[in-house]
């Protein structure tokens, strides 16, 4: 064990080294990443106006799509896309957001997003006369995207559905795993060179030792000295915010990319449009997803995963090993959370917020599938993903992610256990 910690120890280490400066920003500036269907959009050019109207600068969008300017001082600026720099089949998704107000404060890098979508797919097409899209077309392509999406909540959420089965703990560091295996793959392919598959394969063992290490060294001792598991999704809480910074500092604010994989042509399948990473990433995401669970069916220590799950003081009884059954656990929801990073980082832009700003939707599928309940992570994180996705037939994109959360406090208070959950008695 003391190899492991020194081992794991080390890979922190060499991530201080190798990767960037701290994070810390030196001055104010304006940023951002432009993205048709999360593929990069380059050559775009962004021109940026202060309040009183004198020009600041003009830049134009990276091969990964991303684009920055300093400024001068904190204050409001007017941030302009020029429209006819977009590549062919590219558009606005709102046509009057070309030119934005943003306020930037004092030490504040401000992030500033223009949403993009292929052409005739605006909000009520342009002024070109350009067609809209069938809606049924429209329909496929959210629906493929909404599976893409809950796939990779659902590999985030199956590992934290089991350890709160097996331990009743709510464990709000779980996000941090995400961002972990994505840095850990970012760090051997886009650092040290290694072909990304093999990277994933890499951060995956990293998340897994991390899980086990977790277990085995933190909330294994805390259980030891019966500590409360209010007090210890609390511990949670503070354990997230401080392996957050730990990765502010390691990695840097700005989002990367990884090395391969980065700006992939779309490909046309009927109606639906995506990169073939989007298909090969869902692929193997299913796979994963489909082993894990069988594997909690037909093996013994799946059977007796379920049996800490359903009565740890009776599978203790029946000769069960409960802290070691446990420390397994842990090991896999580390393992599968670090490969939800590894696709995240994939579909998107890495960042040291990643697994924070995808844990509500995580909570979300668990709970709304039932939690405790692999299975119903997994229906649960579809039904967001889906629901996020085809919600911006009707809503604007910046309030997606509301719609879903008001779905899972409507499911909630007509079937609190969730989709797959059991009713429980209390009191």
């Amino acid at each position: 064990m003391r190899r492991a910690v020194i081992a794991f120890t080390a890979f922190l280490g060499g991530l201080v080294l190798l990767l960037a400066s701290p994070a810390w920003a030196e001055g104010e500036a304006l940023k951002g990443t432009l993205q048709n269907q999360g593929q990069p959009v380059n050559g775009v050019k962004i021109s940026v106006v202060a309040e009183d109207g004198s020009p600041v600068a003009a830049v134009t969008t990276g091969a990964d799509g991303t684009w920055e300017v300093p400024v001068s001082k904190a204050g409001k600026y007017k941030v302009t896309l020029d429209q006819k720099t977009l590549p062919s089949g590219v558009g606005l998704k709102f046509k009057d957001k070309g030119t934005l107000d943003v306020q930037v404060y004092e030490g504040n890098q401000r992030n500033v997003l223009f949403a993009l979508a292929p052409a005739g797919q605006q909000n009520g097409g342009n002024a070109s006369g350009e067609t809209t899209a069938s809606v049924w077309d429209r329909v496929a392509q959210l629906t493929f995207e909404g599976f893409n999406l809950g796939l990779i909540i659902a590999l985030a959420a199956m590992g934290l559905s089991l350890v709160f089965g097996t331990t009743g703990l709510t464990n709000f560091a779980h996000g941090e795993l995400l961002t972990l295996g994505a840095m850990a793959a970012y760090l051997f392919n886009a650092v040290l060179g290694v072909p990304l598959i093999l990277s994933a394969v890499i951060a995956v063992v990293i998340g897994g030792a991390f899980g086990y290490l977790q277990d085995r060294f933190f909330w294994g001792q805390l259980r030891k000295r019966g500590s409360s598991l209010v007090a210890m999704m609390i511990i949670s809480i503070g354990l997230a915010l401080f392996l957050r910074y730990i990765f502010l500092f390691l990695f840097g604010g700005e989002s990367r990319p990884f090395a391969e994989f980065n700006a992939q042509p779309g490909i046309q399948v009927g109606p639906i449009s995506a990169a073939p990473k989007n298909f090969i990433a869902m692929g193997v995401e299913l796979a994963v997803l489909v082993i894990v669970g069988v594997a909690l069916l037909k093996t013994r220590t799946g059977k007796a995963a379920r049996a800490v799950a359903d009565n740890p003081a009776l599978a203790a009884s029946s000769g069960i090993n409960v802290e070691r059954v446990i420390q397994i656990i842990w090991t896999v929801g580390g393992a599968v959370a670090a490969l939800a990073g590894v696709m995240l980082g994939l579909a998107q832009n890495i960042n040291y917020q990643m697994g924070f700003q995808i844990l509500l939707l995580v909570f979300a599928g668990v709970t709304l599938g039932g939690l405790g309940t692999a299975f119903g992570a997994l229906v649960g994180s579809l039904v967001v993903g889906l629901f996020i996705q085809l919600s911006t037939l009707v809503v604007p994109t910046e309030l997606k992610t509301v719609g879903a959360l008001l779905v899972l406090i409507l499911v909630m208070l007509f079937r609190p256990q969730g989709i797959l959950g059991r009713r429980e008695r209390i009191g």
